[in-house]
């Protein structure tokens, strides 16, 4: 693979932009195409930054849902059902985050259908592309030219360098009728000045050199040791049930809101924290309508994750939401 200075790689792909991580992408990318009242889909449960930086836009979110039976898979039917003269894109995250949900090829081709049918902008979260335990990595800028794809990617999840606030954001596909769009993105970067240059000598670095992080998810890796950990002693704790995660680093759990009479899911976890003092975060924070899901990080090594997985077991014992 031949490495270039970053400013070389500018010259040869302007359509490549650098920021302070991903979420600084979103937010000028955003910026620049939302008018007042403009829509976005947004999946339910999201990466929750989407939804606040469109509205911070000027924008609507609106959510279609990921169906739990189809192991969160976006539910298409949802998604076209929600479409109206407003949308102008479409926000995926294949490589989901909360639900480790790797969407497969034939619902990729289907959202560029979508796309195409509707003239719609396709977003595409694909910062957890690497951290993949089964399943096949597809970025779907690659299924089509005649859609008009942002991929935002970076340092933090793959690379482990959340600190370094680096991630750049990809623009291809149907460039020639995105000219003012790409301007006005342009327009914002400049306005910014410079992304970390540290940073950026970073991405250079982790691009092109070894890709430790499969070490970490293969059999026997650190991070698959810590995923099938946590899901064995999740499967084991009564009115509790999980989707195995296929990527990322998160367990999205489904609670059985009628044995444990629970109606406020931050209620829940308030108490979890009060009475076992570990910290979770309730669905309603990733923008999921019912107060039946929380998310769980299985970064902590396999003694933490235990120690944290058997307080949870021992509180949902006796617990009834007052």
């Amino acid at each position: 693979m031949k490495l270039y200075h970053f400013g070389t790689i500018f010259k040869l792909y302007p359509n490549i932009f650098t920021g302070d991580g991903v979420s600084d992408l979103i937010r000028i990318s955003l910026n620049a195409l939302l008018n007042f009242g403009d829509e976005i889909l947004i999946p339910a449960p999201d990466y929750p930054l989407w939804t606040a930086t469109v509205k911070f836009a000027g924008g609507k979110p609106v959510h279609y849902l990921c169906d739990e039976k189809a192991d969160w898979q976006p539910d298409l039917n949802d998604l076209q059902k929600k479409i109206t003269p407003k949308t102008k894109g479409i926000v995926i995250i294949p490589f989901n985050n909360p639900t480790g949900a790797i969407y497969n090829r034939e619902i990729l081709e289907q959202i560029v259908k979508i796309a195409q049918e509707h003239k719609l902008i396709v977003f595409s979260d694909e910062i957890y592309d690497k951290i993949i335990y089964e399943g096949e990595s597809i970025s779907i800028a690659s299924l089509a030219e005649d859609v008009l794809f942002l991929t935002y990617n970076g340092l933090s999840k793959n690379y482990r360098l959340p600190g370094f606030r680096a991630g750049w954001l990809v623009i291809s596909g149907n460039i020639a009728a995105a000219k003012d769009y790409i301007e006005g993105i342009n327009l914002l970067c400049n306005m910014r000045l410079c992304s970390n240059a540290v940073g950026q000598i970073a991405i250079q670095t982790a691009l092109g050199g070894y890709q430790s992080i499969y070490d970490l998810t293969k059999e026997g890796g650190r991070l698959r040791l810590q995923r099938d950990k946590g899901y064995e002693l999740l499967s084991q704790i009564e009115g509790i049930s999980c989707v195995k995660p296929n990527c990322g680093l998160y367990f999205f759990p489904k609670i059985d809101t009628e044995k444990f009479k629970i109606k406020n899911d931050e209620k829940f976890l308030l108490d979890f924290l009060r009475e076992k003092h570990v910290l979770l975060v309730p669905g309603k924070g990733f923008n999921w309508p019912k107060p039946d899901h929380f998310r769980i990080v299985f970064l902590p090594h396999i003694e933490d994750l235990t120690d944290a997985l058997t307080r949870l077991k021992d509180f949902m014992e006796n617990y009834k939401q007052k």
